[in-house]
């Protein structure tokens, strides 16, 4: 028996979805036959019709080249260039085919390449060419076709494009759009199935359309005809007309989610598992909002008065509808387009939700000490977060160094320790690609270069928390771009624990600055690790040199701990400052004065510690020199007015000597200490405590999501 597996566009956007999708079909194909429909990648459809419209030979040749990067992914050796000759070959014939047939072409070329990976993997794969076998006004005919077709059974997998077919009189056509689904089913009814499986970018069939509205969840079970009637009423996640196929041949439909595969998803059937819900999902389409009933269920709710409800609930929205109607299959309210969105959640989070709260959708990028501090944070505090704020933190994806894991269904904090095999590289791309408008972007890493997809997250919608120090250090110019992105997107981008972890330092300094407080000067003992090791040294004590290396195999410091001796980590964080505070400082505008010579920074690290070690007696009198004076040595990261240089201030790093009277002399630990002087208040802002730590950072990190 047969398994029809049917795979969209987003499954096999890329060379990494195509990958995905591999893996699928090997990992079930063992368990016996199947049938795999597959649609054109994400875009091409569209490009092919632009194509037909016009002679755009540099849209052929993009589009071309999306097809031979996969296959230069997929393929080596003498595999790659016979893939890449047939692509070709399939593009010139396309090219030379009459305008309305150009849109055929993008299954041909997806098929083609999955079909020739399948047979290199190992399968017995035979591609079967739709255009001859599904006629489009002829059912009977058809089932007879692919049914003989399929006889073989020497053959593991079968592979057919979907959505095109022809006509009794020969001419080649499309089954429109969504086609592919009604492919599938015809497949499916035709090989006598065991089962047509959906394979897409949600997890199911929802109770709303997830890109609308947050909070919907997957629907477990649904009749066949509960299933025609959501698709019918805008539902995207089925073509309406490949229920009728599988219907009439009692095929249980699974939608399935490609990029969770053991998530369970939605199974349509003659009679659901468990009892129907009442209501089955609130959706739209040609500006009319429907709230579906089931069919199957016995109504506790009077028609009219969910009508009433409906009403009522727009109203406190502001939404005036121009016209309620209550019928067989639930309620229809005419709305205008620019409330559409607004309507779905409302109704939504009046009739399917438990709560009235809003849901906040995290990906979260970094699962090091930070990273994984906030994912437990989040289980253990979830309960009390959303009975305190009204809100809901849902974990959607999570990556670490390697790998990452997307679940749009949600992933549990208990199982986010295993972010799966994924690669890491395509984690924001995909973020974009499948996140809510409205979602968080939580940036843990320690990563040089992640800001530069911030843009990029904030264009689709998506908000930005990020505790990593040097995605704000860049150039100015890259910072002010970033700001000026959220800006215009509506979107927020937050990132207190960049200094200071849990302490409200930026906000305070960005609050002055909006309220037009000049800045005066600000010092700043920001290095956690000097603080410690400055406090702890005493001459003739443990050197310098052990208390460092003991905070380095403590996790303290920079993996390279010269960072923190040469001022890198401290420039950092004066750059932020300065910024927050409305200073365009550069690095080159930071006079920096480091602890260690700078020959030292050549040296392996055995050969630095042993350097180091030789110059104890210089560390040791500067600090007897200091303690005789009454004072302490801190490391000082300093801004303050000055006339004649670029920005109108002086910035710089070095060690001082501090008096009892300094709020730094008392510093213990890795306490920081921030002391800010402006022209509206005669007495300094000090704010201190606590500047290390994964808790701290992640609860300050929770704070920038709930705000």
């Amino acid at each position: 028996m047969f398994r029809v597996y049917k795979f969209g566009g987003s499954s096999v956007a890329d060379a990494t979805a195509t990958s995905r999708v591999l893996d699928i079909i090997g990992a079930r194909a063992r368990d016996g036959r199947l049938i795999v429909i597959g649609s054109a990648i994400g875009g091409c459809t569209d490009a092919l019709l632009s194509l037909a419209d016009g002679d755009d030979s540099s849209a052929a040749a993009a589009l071309l080249e999306r097809h031979l990067g996969i296959i230069r992914r997929l393929f080596t050796g003498a595999e790659r260039a016979e893939a890449s000759d047939e692509i070709r070959r399939l593009f010139d014939e396309m090219l030379a085919a009459p305008a309305d047939e150009k849109v055929t072409f993008g299954e041909l070329f997806s098929t083609r390449i999955l079909a020739r990976k399948l047979a290199a993997e190992g399968f017995r794969t035979r591609w079967l060419d739709s255009r001859a076998l599904v006629i489009s006004d002829d059912t009977v005919e058809t089932c007879r076709r692919i049914g003989a077709a399929v006889q073989d059974p020497d053959i593991d997998i079968f592979v057919a494009p979907g959505f095109i077919a022809r006509t009794k009189e020969g001419k080649v056509t499309t089954l429109g759009r969504g086609g592919s689904d009604y492919s599938a089913a015809l497949y499916a009814a035709a090989a006598g199935a065991d089962a047509l499986c959906k394979w897409t970018d949600v997890p199911g069939m929802m109770t709303a359309d997830r890109r609308k509205v947050p909070a919907a969840r997957t629907i477990p079970f649904l009749s066949y005809g509960d299933a025609e009637t959501l698709a019918l009423r805008g539902a995207k996640v089925l073509y309406a007309p490949a229920v009728r196929p599988a219907m009439e041949a009692g095929i249980p439909i699974h939608i399935l989610n490609t990029f969770c595969p053991s998530d369970p998803g939605t199974v349509i059937s003659a009679t659901p598992a468990t009892g129907a819900a009442e209501w089955l999902g609130v959706s739209a389409k040609d500006h009319i909002l429907y709230l579906t009933r089931s069919g199957l269920a016995e109504g506790t709710e009077d028609i009219r008065t969910a009508a009433a409800r409906i009403e009522s609930t727009l109203r406190a929205e502001g939404i005036a509808p121009k016209e309620i109607r209550c019928t067989e299959r639930g309620i229809e309210a005419d709305i205008k387009e620019s409330v559409e969105t607004a309507a779905l959640i409302a109704i939504h989070r009046d009739f399917f939700e438990t709560a009235p709260v809003d849901t906040i959708d995290l990906f979260i990028a970094g699962a090091g000490a930070v990273g994984s501090a906030l994912v437990d944070l989040i289980g253990r505090s979830r309960e009390t977060v959303e009975k305190r704020t009204g809100k809901a933190l849902r974990i959607l994806g999570i990556a670490d160094s390697r790998h990452y894991v997307i679940n749009l269904a949600g992933i549990r904090p208990e199982e986010a320790a295993n972010p799966g095999m994924t690669e890491r590289d395509g984690f924001t791309e995909e973020v974009i690609r499948v996140a809510p408008r409205g979602a968080v972007f939580v940036d843990c890493t320690d990563s040089i270069d992640l800001y530069r997809s911030y843009t990029a997250l904030m264009e689709a919608g998506i908000h930005i928390v990020s505790s990593n120090r040097r995605s704000l250090a860049v150039p100015f110019v890259e910072y002010a771009a970033m700001k000026a992105a959220a800006l215009q997107n509506g979107v927020s981008f937050r990132y207190e624990t960049t200094v200071g972890a849990a302490l409200p330092i930026l906000e305070s300094i960005s609050r002055g600055a909006n309220s037009c407080d000049e800045v005066l000067s600000i010092e700043a003992v920001v290095s956690c690790t000097l603080n410690q090791i400055l406090g702890e040294y005493t001459p003739g004590g443990p050197s310098f040199a052990r208390l460092l290396r003991k905070a380095q195999e403590s996790g303290l410091t920079e993996p390279d701990p010269r960072q923190d001796l040469d001022g890198k980590d401290a420039l950092r964080k004066i750059l932020i400052l300065g910024r927050e505070a409305g200073i365009p400082l550069e690095e080159a505008d930071v006079e920096v004065t480091p602890l260690i010579p700078e020959p030292l920074d050549h040296l392996d690290q055995d050969a630095f510690y042993k350097a180091l070690e030789g110059m104890e007696p210089l560390f040791a009198k500067a600090f007897e020199q200091a303690a005789a004076q009454g004072c302490r040595r801190r490391f000082v990261a300093s801004i303050e007015r000055a006339s004649g240089t670029r920005t109108g201030y002086r910035a710089c790093i070095r060690m001082a000597d501090v008096g009892s009277s300094h709020p730094a002399y008392h510093l213990r630990g890795t306490e920081n200490a921030i002391i800010v002087q402006s022209s509206f208040h005669p007495y300094p802002l000090v704010i201190q405590g606590a500047g290390e730590g994964a808790r701290q950072a992640a609860s300050s990190i929770l704070n920038d999501i709930l705000k």
